[in-house]
């Protein structure tokens, strides 16, 4: 494909109008189009073909060659095979489909969100819910004004043992919270060199790139490596550790943006292609002085926590004026007093252990969440509603504004721009390829 979509698939994503709210009953089924679905695409994808009265209708990507087995797989699932697209102006011009799920690289994720709403879909989104803070932001009035449920996909919302360890600190059971730390460290390998290449048949380049900048094809800023790269993605804090920020901010009881953020670190040991650091570091400080710590470890290292089996290397630990927790998503264990004695503790159920089995309490159930409540109509009933993944989602955002711009910088979160710095302002958005443009008037 080279461009555009002609006529009225073009027109249909630029509504201004809300589309009648369409009212489903409980006994009828909800027609879904998957958004990309190499790999954590097809995990939502599974989810949804087993919720009993959810129809997986359409699988979309741009890479055609995936198709055979992804199709095959979901439609053994559900006993119904979807069809394919590879544009999603189609789906969201499809009026038997109620919902999408989105799964694309971060920078289609407030367009395509966007476009949805304004079609009369409801939306999940994968995390970060943005590529950056003025997306975000497009996203929340996006759902407000068209009347969508949009559900970020921060699993851990969902997961009936995280919950109660939130409760657990919400209710005192630490003390007063001061500080969460969040831990990423994934070993992750060099990505090399790549020269840039044709683009491979069947795949449609053009509509890949989207918003972002035109480029030549190069596999490396393709398939799972686009995360490395500051045009598609936001680094490993953005990637797995946006969700450990997420709980970080959540335990704290964060409802707000941080005042100040400085966040350091590089790209050590390897010579490769890759813009984002394998090693950061990053402060956020509040109003009131409380801190949420960060580190994406990459290379070598040791583990956190020593005293629960084997350390931590992705989770949070939470730090209170009576003792500390430890947590991930599937366990969590509190020690107190200078002994670290012991304390409450929760090990998720063995049939959460797979996070598809939506008869669990595991993070399948996140997606269950997702369509009772389109079922429902009330939207506070959402665990991760769109409001609360941009606020999570600007977390990243901003460390890697301080980052990239290597100073610390200050933060009006009432007005979503940072203080006399208009350096950093300009990072809060990107320049838009046409006609890929995220609108200031959603």
């Amino acid at each position: 494909m080279g461009g555009i979509l002609a006529g009225s698939t073009l027109a249909s994503c630029n509504r201004r109008q809300p589309i009648p709210v369409k009212i489903i009953g409980a006994n009828e089924r909800i027609n879904i189009a998957v958004i990309g679905i190499r790999g954590r695409g097809m995990e939502i994808a599974r989810g949804f073909a087993k919720i009993p009265n959810v129809c997986v209708k359409t699988l979309v990507d741009v890479d055609e060659n995936l198709y055979a087995e992804r199709v095959k797989e979901i439609g053994e699932i559900q006993k119904f095979t979807p069809s394919t697209e590879y544009d999603p102006r189609r789906v969201f011009d499809d009026k038997d489909i109620d919902a999408v799920a989105i799964a694309t690289p971060d920078h289609w994720h407030a367009l395509a969100t966007i476009w949805a709403c304004q079609a009369g879909k409801d939306v999940y989104v994968e995390k970060p819910c943005s590529h950056n803070i003025r997306e975000g932001r497009k996203m929340v009035e996006a759902a407000h004004k068209y009347n969508r449920v949009v559900q970020a996909g921060f699993q851990n919302r969902s997961i009936e043992n995280v919950r109660q360890a939130i409760k657990f600190l919400h209710d005192g059971g630490l003390g007063e919270i001061y500080m969460a730390r969040g831990l990423c460290f994934k070993p992750r390998e060099s990505i090399g060199r790549h020269l840039d290449s044709p683009v491979p048949k069947d795949v449609h380049y053009d509509l890949w790139l989207g918003p972002a900048p035109q480029r030549p094809f190069n596999k490396n800023r393709f398939h799972y490596e686009w995360h490395w790269f500051w045009d598609y993605g936001c680094g490993d804090i953005g990637n797995q550790g946006v969700h450990q920020l997420d709980l970080a901010r959540w335990g704290m009881n964060k409802n707000e943006h941080p005042v100040k953020i400085k966040s350091t670190g590089g790209y050590f040991a390897f010579d490769s292609d890759q813009q984002t650091p394998n090693t950061q570091i990053a402060t956020f400080e509040y109003a009131d002085g409380r801190i949420i710590q960060f580190e994406v470890r990459g290379l070598y290292t040791n583990t956190e926590d020593g005293i629960a089996n084997k350390g931590r290397s992705v989770g949070n630990l939470f730090f209170g004026t009576k003792g500390w927790m430890s947590i991930d998503s599937d366990t969590w264990r509190t020690y107190f007093g200078r002994d670290n004695t012991p304390g409450p503790f929760g090990e998720a159920a063995a049939e959460s252990a797979d996070p598809m089995n939506l008869a669990g309490t595991g993070a399948g159930s996140h997606y269950k969440n997702f369509i009772s409540t389109i079922r429902s109509g009330k939207k506070d009933g959402l665990n991760c509603g769109i409001e609360v993944g941009h606020i999570s989602s600007a977390l990243p955002h901003l460390a890697n504004i301080s980052y990239r711009l290597g100073r610390e910088v200050i933060f009006d979160g009432t007005n979503e721009r940072f203080t006399g710095d208009s350096q950093a302002d300009k990072m809060l958005k990107r320049d838009y390829r046409k006609p890929y443009i995220v609108p200031e008037k959603v």
